[in-house]
């Protein structure tokens, strides 16, 4: 068992029956999901909310019942990974280009839980480079803004050179800032630049981490209260 093994299957222990559960994206929630769905299949009831249609896809095809976020009051607990988290248990997140689903679909949970390797345990964000989920219409003239500010934006491509579309039809800018210093005034600074849909830093968006380590052992974080 692997680092995402172990804390994706740790996660499901978290989950009880009736419960409404945000499904995040990745690869760690991969193991999460093929581990709820052994619990459905025995006779858990629960209802998921997914984060993107990849999740939709693997969730349905392993027969958890599914909800849009429109369709449910609110959600109990959402599980997702993440590509970097701090030792305040802030992160990075968006590598799978989900992020503003993802950030939704935290903000409607009472309770968020985050499961990732240990590789993706940091003191400092930035070294992953942070997705902003941008419109199309003048994508050029943000990228231009990020670019003298010192962001080093680079458009996020598909294999064939074409621009990557997340599932909301936005582009992916990756700013490539090496570290962030004071991640809040990152995220308030993005926040309030037009055209930007959304970024991927989490600030204070999850209560609890699980981390999985190679030996299969799970070390968790709890945000103080």
């Amino acid at each position: 068992m692997n680092g995402k093994q172990a804390a994706g299957y740790q996660a499901v222990d978290e989950i009880h029956n009736g419960m409404t559960v945000g499904l995040g994206t990745g690869s760690t929630v991969y193991f999460f999901l093929e581990a709820l769905a052994q619990k459905v299949a025995s006779g858990l009831s629960v209802t998921g909310v997914a984060t993107s249609q990849k999740t939709i896809d693997l969730a349905e095809n392993w027969k958890i019942p599914m909800e849009s976020l429109n369709d449910v009051d609110r959600i109990d607990l959402t599980v997702d990974g993440a590509d970097e988290v701090d030792q305040c248990m802030n992160g990075i997140k968006g590598g799978g280009g989900a992020l503003l689903y993802e950030k939704m679909v935290a903000q409607a949970s009472d309770k968020r839980l985050w499961i990732v390797d240990s590789r993706k345990k940091v003191q400092q964000l930035g070294t992953f480079p942070l997705p902003i989920e941008v419109i199309p219409f003048g994508w050029k003239q943000i990228e231009k803004m990020m670019q003298e500010k010192g962001y080093h934006p680079q458009l996020r491509l598909n294999t064939d050179g074409t621009p990557f579309e997340t599932d909301a039809h936005h582009y992916i800018l990756d700013l490539h800032l090496g570290k962030i210093d004071d991640p809040e005034a990152l995220a308030d600074e993005l926040d309030h630049v037009t055209g930007v849909v959304e970024h991927g830093l989490f600030i204070d968006m999850t209560d609890k981490t699980l981390i999985g380590y190679p030996d299969g052992h799970v070390e968790t974080m709890e945000r103080k209260k």
